[in-house]
């Protein structure tokens, strides 16, 4: 037997896209914690797996690690099919995206916006169109995107990174509108600069450039933030959970330092007649 025909009906099952980075992996934890199985994906397929592995054990909720690369059609055929014995899916958490910067008039400014709206942008609509219309089917299900506060306001150089999160952000608000009534959620949440890799590769550059240290370099990221504060992981994950659990869609949140900011309040899902679980 399958182990979707095992499983309990009334625990979701939740599918994190970049998980084995800083805020997928809080993300993919703090659900598993939460009794919600996990299907875990990243680009590296030994470094998934044996993170889906030392999540189930460390939780002893049921999670599994898989390989994705959201650009890559073959890898998310093999994700359907393993979704399809693991699943079905409830939840589909949007995390993984690449940052890189670069100045507008650069002539490797187009080439990284085509490079990175396929990854942050058509990522996340492929994996909507591989799992909404089951969700919309059984009639519920939540799609949380993990966006940027770039998609709320610009930036220097990262004209292509900001472009990706914008268009992400005005989808989901669209599609966020259309999908409600058929008990599907869609919401997205917009940290300001997160304590990760990500980051900590960010200050190393810039340390090269400059020569300033860490811990000032640490400290000037901190101070782009309006709080003063880097957003910790856990923090995003925290929100995730909320919103994955709740009863609202199309809701839009900031998140920039030790608080979160409602900037869309969104709008109710539907439950279905026959009392579909959301």
């Amino acid at each position: 037997m399958a182990p979707s025909e095992q499983r309990d009906s009334a625990t979701p099952t939740a599918l994190v896209t970049g998980a084995t980075g800083g805020i997928g992996g809080a993300i993919a934890r703090l659900f598993a914690e939460n009794g919600v199985r996990v299907l875990a994906t990243g680009r590296d397929p030994d470094r998934a797996a044996a993170f889906g592995r030392g999540l189930a054990t460390a939780t002893g909720t049921e999670c599994l690690g898989v390989e994705l690369d959201v650009t890559n059609q073959g890898t998310l055929e093999a994700l359907k099919t393993t979704a399809e014995e693991f699943g079905p899916i409830d939840w589909v958490i949007n995390n993984a995206g690449v940052a890189d910067t670069a100045p507008v008039l650069s002539q490797s400014n187009q080439p990284l916006l085509r490079r990175m709206m396929e990854v942050n942008f058509y990522g996340p609509l492929r994996l909507f169109h591989l799992f909404a219309p089951g969700m919309i089917e059984r009639g519920h299900g939540r799609v949380v995107q993990i966006a940027s506060s770039a998609a709320l306001q610009g930036y220097p150089y990262v004209t292509a990174y900001s472009s990706t999160k914008h268009a992400l952000l005005g989808w989901s608000r669209s599609a966020a509108l259309e999908c409600a009534p058929k008990g599907v959620g869609i919401s997205t949440i917009c940290p300001h600069y997160v304590d990760t890799p990500l980051t900590d590769r960010s200050i190393e550059s810039m340390k090269e450039k400059t020569g300033r240290t860490d811990e000032d370099l640490r400290a000037f990221v901190a101070g782009q933030n309006p709080s003063g504060v880097i957003v910790a992981p856990e923090e995003v994950a925290k929100v995730a959970l909320e919103l994955a659990r709740g009863d609202l869609g199309g809701v839009v949140i900031e998140m920039p330092g030790g608080s979160t900011e409602t900037i869309d309040e969104g709008v109710a899902i539907a439950v279905p007649a026959t009392g579909g679980r959301n």
